[in-house]
């Protein structure tokens, strides 16, 4: 019997509990009433919100607690918690207590996953990397399943998984920080501040980052950033090969940039693997992208493979994504941008001063540093407040004004209290050659409930003008 199998059977005749129907749980829902469990779903939203979902799941067994009382009596033989959930929250403490198993549909596909698994987390970077290595690894023949936080839930999908294909996963914090799995490769992209509005401060946001590696076994990769402060000071577990990128020179094992070429290093002899300027997306940062996917897929691709997804690879949706050119303006979506340093690498990406679109949820992250990148890489600030009591806008704001290199003359700083309205605020002012990029270094859910519905409404606003 497989591991899968034996996860089903376990579940038969089981209370189980899944918290929030979002894209992670939605097909587990399916899965659990098909081993014969008995499902309660905990939702947020009400059930007049739920609309169909709601009546199709009811139709066929499923009881709810929902609304915004949704965690009161959390219980159950097994309990789901959605990917963005901290394991620590009160009512999963609670119901740990009181005998409940905590578990989460990527940590139980991590356990039954029947090929290798390779697994990426970070601050920034993670999904355009993790597309990438899925790419490089396809390129060279192999078939990869590509999930995790990224968007497509891989439980179902193991019955047609086969132990010489890849799993490629995305993993953010929350979905690492209670992990004991042992990817057969596991990288950190960076650690910066990020999720302070969750983790209870940043130290616990570090050691969540560590839980991806420190179950490794003998035999598996770990690769790290060289040019990351926080993330110098990870070590890999006893037998795990320690494989580093770095844009500022030379490693002794892995992949870097110098004099616009990147190499391949080990143990102190080097191989060209391609120039920085055959990549075909924009930007420092996804060079760093990329040299970060060879260290994942070393050993098992060749660097031709990997110069050919370089050629023809040309980016993830809502990342420096191109909407359209209007009247000599160019119009970028970031919309993935939900940190200061997400908007800040994106900024770098331009040869000019651009038009920035910022503002959004505050997730408690400090833009003390985020000012001068502002001033040295933007020719107008158009500001999002469209929840003054959530809002990034009034730190944004004051992070600029107080950078030494500031200087209101050259730096418009313009304010909206809606979405569209700023939107079309900052296309009226746009010049032909400006480029507009609505980067938010903040997160969506002040009014919208991802990056990617934020994302969508920008690039059918700028499609409409």
């Amino acid at each position: 019997m497989s591991a899968y199998d034996r996860f089903l059977e376990t579940m038969s005749g089981k209370h189980v509990t899944v918290i929030g129907i979002g894209v992670s749980n939605t097909p587990l829902i399916s899965l659990l009433l098909e081993a014969g469990a008995h499902v309660t779903v905990h939702d947020r939203k009400t059930t007049e919100e739920l609309g169909e979902i709601y009546e199709g799941l009811h139709d066929i067994g499923v009881e709810f607690s929902v609304g915004s009382e949704y965690l009161n009596n959390l219980s159950g033989d097994y309990i789901f918690r959605t990917p963005g959930m901290h394991p620590n929250q009160p009512a999963l403490v609670k119901a740990r207590e009181q005998g409940s198993i905590i578990t989460s549909e990527m940590e139980v596909f991590m356990q039954v996953c029947p090929c290798p698994i390779l697994a990426i987390t970070g601050s920034d970077g993670k999904t355009t990397t993790t597309t990438l290595t899925c790419e490089i690894l396809k390129r060279a023949g192999y078939t990869c399943h590509l999930g995790g936080n990224i968007g497509h839930p891989l439980l179902a999908d193991v019955p047609f998984i086969n132990e010489n294909d890849f799993a490629v996963v995305e993993l953010s914090s929350f979905q690492v920080m209670d992990m004991t799995c042992s990817p057969a490769a596991a990288l950190v992209t960076n650690v910066t501040p990020n999720h302070l509005d969750i983790h209870k401060d940043m130290a616990e946001y570090i050691e969540a980052k560590t839980h991806i590696f420190v179950n490794q076994k003998p035999g598996a990769k770990l690769v790290l950033n060289a040019d990351d402060k926080v993330s110098q000071d990870f070590r890999p577990a006893e037998g795990v090969e320690l494989l580093k990128f770095s844009m500022k020179g030379p490693v002794e094992n892995g992949v870097y940039l110098e004099d616009g070429v990147i190499w391949y290093a080990e143990d102190g002899n080097r191989r060209k693997i391609m120039n920085a300027d055959e990549i075909r997306i924009p930007g420092a940062h996804n060079i760093a992208n990329y040299m970060a996917a060879i260290c994942m897929t070393h050993g098992r691709v060749t660097f031709d493979n990997v110069c050919d997804v370089a050629h023809e690879f040309g980016g993830v949706e809502h990342r420096l994504e191109l909407v359209r050119t209007l009247n000599g303006v160019k119009y970028y979506n970031d919309s993935i941008a939900s940190s200061p340093t997400r908007t800040a690498a994106g900024l770098r990406s331009f040869k000019q001063k651009v038009i920035l679109l910022a503002g959004g949820h505050d997730k408690k992250i400090p833009y003390d540093s985020f000012g001068p990148i502002v001033c040295d890489h933007v020719k107008r600030l158009v500001l999002i407040d469209a929840n003054p009591d959530d809002s990034t806008a009034p730190a944004i704001k004051a992070s600029v004004q107080a950078a030494d290199n500031y200087k209101a003359d050259e730096l418009p700083i313009d304010t909206y209290d809606d979405f569209e309205k700023a939107v079309r605020g900052a296309a009226a002012v746009a010049q032909e050659g400006d480029i507009v990029l609505m980067s938010p270094a903040s997160a969506s859910f002040d009014i919208f409930k991802n990056f990617m519905e934020r994302g969508n409404r920008f690039k059918d606003i700028v499609n409409s003008l």
